[in-house]
């Protein structure tokens, strides 16, 4: 009785992290992440920032590249982002934990790339060069 008790507890504590995480549909993300301003990494290396602004535009920002403008939209469960100067979709499974967001790449081959948010900030990108920014 004692080791069911324990086994049953152990069970839980397992499982508690996987029912931590909350995939996004496309108005929680929008609920998230209008008006910040989100810094990303992979394998804890600095990837990139995004500033989310009204009616589902944003500004990216690889490290050290210039920024570009886009769009995003709700797709089959996904979050797909379109930017100007890349008109090809990039889907995006996005998960909310108490830690921040978790995005998984959605390719042709499956989920992919995984990034973290590390970071947050009501304050807009800032954006180099003539005609950038908002």
């Amino acid at each position: 009785m004692r080791l069911s008790l324990l086994l049953a507890a152990l069970a839980c504590l397992i499982a508690l992290p996987l029912a931590a995480e909350e995939r996004m549909d496309g108005d929680s993300f929008e609920a998230y992440t209008t008006g910040r301003t989100l810094s990303f990494s992979i394998e804890g290396v600095p990837y990139g920032v995004e500033q989310y602004l009204p009616g589902r535009r944003v500004l990216w920002a690889f490290l050290g590249e210039d920024c570009q403008e886009g769009t995003w939209y709700e797709r089959d469960s996904m979050i797909c982002f379109v930017y100007d100067a890349n008109p090809a979709e990039q889907c995006w499974s996005f998960y909310r934990s108490e830690t921040g967001l978790r995005a998984v790449f959605e390719g042709p081959d499956g989920p992919g790339t995984e990034l973290y948010e590390v970071e947050q900030s009501s304050r807009p990108l800032t954006c180099e060069g003539p005609g950038v920014g908002v």
